[in-house]
């Protein structure tokens, strides 16, 4: 079998979990099988998926393959951002300042608040009546 260079990253937001697999070639990028426009509906979806690419100014070197899972689109396109940031950072070292400085290299550890007891939701309350 023949020696495939990949470089992998795993990337996370609230509930979901990306896999990203950048493989030499001419730019084609992948999530779950469909084509990247198909799956990223939205332009802002779009942008924060490809944004590690765009910083370190590599967009038609690699293509790009990803597995997300749970969440929603909108987390997962984020979590596809991060898992893109720490395969570049295993492709070259140097890139880490740039994608740093971007904000990239972080994981965004913000998630749902859990509901409390004795209240409607995480922050809602029930109507006070005074009488």
């Amino acid at each position: 079998m023949a020696d495939l260079i990949q470089y992998y990253g795993t990337g996370r937001r609230k509930s979901a979990i990306a896999r990203v697999f950048l493989r030499p070639g001419s730019g084609n990028f992948t999530v779950n099988g469909k084509q990247f426009e198909e799956y990223f509906v939205t332009p802002a979806q779009r942008a924060a998926a490809k944004l590690p690419l765009g910083i370190a100014d590599i967009n038609e070197t690699f293509d790009v393959l990803t597995t997300v899972k749970g969440g929603g689109v909108n987390g997962q396109a984020d979590a596809v951002k991060l898992g893109i940031a720490r395969a570049l950072m295993e492709f070259n070292i140097e890139l880490r300042k740039a994608l740093k400085s971007g904000g990239m290299v972080t994981r965004d550890a913000r998630g749902k608040e859990r509901k409390k007891y004795g209240q409607k939701g995480a922050r809602a309350r029930f109507q006070f009546s005074k009488r």
